[in-house]
């Protein structure tokens, strides 16, 4: 299907302010500069959103990828499992804007608690509801403990990929490693003892 007017000026918006936020940042980008790149008048800009986090929470939705709801994984395998959901990479086309633009979101969340909000329950949330489900699953067939804390073990999972992200630097390769690594020490750290797999998946 064709887009439509409206849908190509939308993409042309949501493209301009991409770049104006990997160049200049959030702080230092206004809607009238993201207007002017984008070739449009401003009541353009504010009938597709209602002000600059809004634009901003959909920039980041789209250069992650998460525009729709990832699907849930189920293997058969726990370390599988949650190799998939860790090692899922975003669009490579956007490594250097997501790379560029991750640490001052990161500030900027700090500073508008809203906003780092928002931020977190669309691009965080979807990844830690599919490791509850995969989690959870484990427990009832008792491949896990029952009484294992489900927050702190996700907490434990994400942990080394946020390190090897933000703080490390990690290749898209050194990440796929680090989380099939990490999936595999969760699983023999905690999987109950005669109960499930413990075949590593990082050979």
């Amino acid at each position: 299907m064709a887009r439509t007017r409206s849908s190509e000026v939308h993409q042309r918006m949501i493209q301009a302010a991409l770049r104006l936020f990997a160049e200049r940042g959030f702080e230092s980008t206004s809607m009238d500069a993201i207007a002017g790149e984008a070739r449009v008048s401003k009541p353009t800009l504010y009938n597709h959103w209602a002000d600059k986090e809004a634009l901003m929470l959909e920039v980041m939705l789209h250069v992650n990828g998460l525009s729709e709801e990832p699907e849930d994984v189920d293997t058969g395998e726990l370390a599988r499992d949650l190799a998939t959901v860790l090692t899922r990479r975003p669009p490579q086309e956007f490594e250097e804007a997501r790379g560029r633009m991750m640490p001052g979101l990161i500030a900027y969340s700090a500073t508008h608690p809203e906003f780092g909000s928002a931020w977190r329950n669309r691009v965080m949330e979807p990844p830690r509801k599919c490791l509850r489900r995969i989690l959870q699953r484990a427990m009832d067939c008792r491949e896990l403990p029952t009484e294992l804390n489900l927050d702190l073990s996700i907490c434990l999972l994400l942990g080394p990929m946020l390190y090897g992200h933000i703080f490390a630097g990690c290749t898209p390769d050194e990440k796929n490693r680090l989380g099939i690594l990490t999936a595999d020490a969760f699983v023999r750290a905690f999987t109950c003892a005669g109960g499930g797999s413990h075949s590593s998946s990082a050979g």
